[in-house]
């Protein structure tokens, strides 16, 4: 676009909004207030080591026009006022709330950011130490985090007006469904799950007790704090005759979208187990408020064999026509054993969740074995998906296309493309109705469209330091989101 013709559609975006401001009413749209930028459609980056003065900044851009300037060049760039994070990983986006929450791997901060202001509301709670793996619930009434250096699942009860740290030796992941109401925590090199349990003050009182006279906790909890008077406790997952459910290698729980299970993803060879898998379980007994929970734990939970491999899972929920599928990312190979000296390859695996069965593996980009991948759904019925270290996978090995990045077709379940290696896929953001997506890519950050995977130009968006993750802070929804 030329830029004369750039500068008269953003004059007349701005006419418009001023129309609607000068109507009483400065929404753009959702009930959302109009930003102090004007921009309409964001991105957010988060980049590390921007200067020599600081380890973090979060900059966003107008993915309208895909440039970092205004439309008028008076104001060179944009970014969020007050965040003074180090070394930013992960953007858990959340724009229905307008909020982002921010983890910091430089010094363990986790800061949450006001999209409709432009600006950091401060650190969301303190945690213990560095976490591995941290999320926060949608209504903010919770906080999991694995805090693996000091052995310890954090869980921050802001409602309550409390923080606990239950003892957990190698925690490594965490999940928490959106309403905030289930949370699981995965221990690394473990073939077991647990969920913490908000107490009420009578159960409070018979388990201090119980540690009074005994020194340890009733099955099936693991610890319990603070030990005096316990307001909260960590439960191991157990089937109703009180045996610990045993998986292999779990290191993920996916909620559906009923939000009445949880698929657990058994990460299996590529995590030093013997098989992925994909185990089904009810929510209701998990529940994290005492009194809430309802039924049990089978003693023979659904379990669907994914060979392909299982760290990463995707549901995208049926609509005409269609079939609710979830799709399942991993390292791994078509019939789950690796020949001698062959490497794990990336594929994405279907499962149909209305019988439970898995379809054949489907080859994508590679990534590290147990290694954090990204997926998330986008315009024209596409699917982007990747990870890191997409050089010690089998394809670059045999010498076969390779790349950290793919876009798949879920309308012919079909790898569209394959796109050329720039270095580690660390973020993904779906720019929904704009038919592109955002990635950071390399540290670096790169912009394809949705239709056929162009690329698309760059060059008034890249940033000064390493982009390390994207988010559109301006999505219909909270699934717009590669940090769930």
């Amino acid at each position: 676009m030329k830029k004369r013709s750039l500068v008269f559609s953003a004059l007349a975006a701005l006419v418009t909004a001023g129309v609607l401001a000068g109507c009483g009413n400065s929404y753009y749209f959702a009930g959302r207030v109009l930003p102090p930028s004007g921009i309409a459609n964001r991105v957010l980056i988060a980049i590390q080591n921007p200067s020599v003065a600081s380890k973090g900044v979060l900059q966003f851009v107008d993915a309208y026009y895909d440039i970092r300037q205004s439309y008028n060049d008076k104001i060179p760039g944009f970014s969020i006022s007050g965040y003074a994070g180090a070394l930013p990983v992960t953007i858990q986006n959340m724009p229905e709330e307008q909020i982002g929450a921010i983890y910091g791997a430089g010094d363990g901060s986790f800061n949450l950011v006001n999209y409709a202001k432009e600006s950091s509301l401060g650190a969301a709670a303190a945690l213990n130490g560095m976490s591995s793996s941290i999320f926060i619930s949608r209504n903010q009434a919770f906080i999991i985090a694995a805090s693996q250096q000091a052995q310890v699942l954090t869980v921050v009860d802001k409602a309550g007006g409390h923080s606990y740290a239950l003892s957990l030796s190698g925690v490594n992941h965490v999940a928490i469904n959106p309403g905030g109401t289930v949370m699981l925590a995965f221990v690394q090199n473990s073939d077991y799950a647990y969920y913490p349990r908000k107490l009420t003050s009578q159960d409070s009182t018979t388990l201090a007790a119980y540690y009074v006279a005994h020194q340890s906790w009733p099955a099936p909890y693991v610890d319990c704090e603070p030990k005096n008077l316990p307001g909260m406790c960590l439960a191991q997952m157990q089937d109703q005759n009180g045996t610990p459910l045993t998986f292999d290698r779990p290191v993920k729980g996916i909620f559906s979208a009923d939000g009445s299970s949880v698929f657990i993803l058994n990460c299996g060879p590529e995590c030093g187990g013997k098989a992925s898998s994909v185990t089904v379980l009810p929510v209701a007994p998990l529940i994290v408020q005492s009194g809430q929970q309802t039924g049990s734990l089978s003693l023979t939970p659904t379990n669907i064999p994914v060979p392909g491999g299982a760290n990463n899972a995707l549901e995208t929920p049926g609509g005409p026509n269609q079939v609710d599928t979830l799709y399942v990312l991993g390292e791994g190979s078509p019939t789950g054993t690796l020949p001698p000296g062959q490497l794990f390859s990336g594929y994405l695996t279907p499962i149909d969740l209305t019988t439970h069965t898995a379809g054949s593996p489907i080859s994508v980009s590679d990534s590290a074995p147990a290694a954090r991948t990204r997926m998330i759904i986008a315009d024209d019925n596409t699917l982007w998906l990747g990870g890191i270290r997409c050089t010690e996978g089998e394809r670059y090995a045999t010498g076969a296309a390779y790349g950290c990045l793919t876009m798949f077709d879920l309308s012919t379940n079909t790898v569209k493309l394959l796109e050329p290696f720039k270095g580690d896929l660390t973020g993904i953001a779906s720019v929904t109705g704009l038919h592109k997506v955002y990635v950071a890519e390399g540290g670096q950050v790169y912009i394809y469209t949705t239709t056929d995977g162009t690329a698309i130009n760059n060059f008034f968006v890249t940033v000064t330091g390493t982009a390390y993750d994207v988010a559109y802070m301006d999505g219909l929804t909270d699934a717009n989101n590669t940090v769930y």
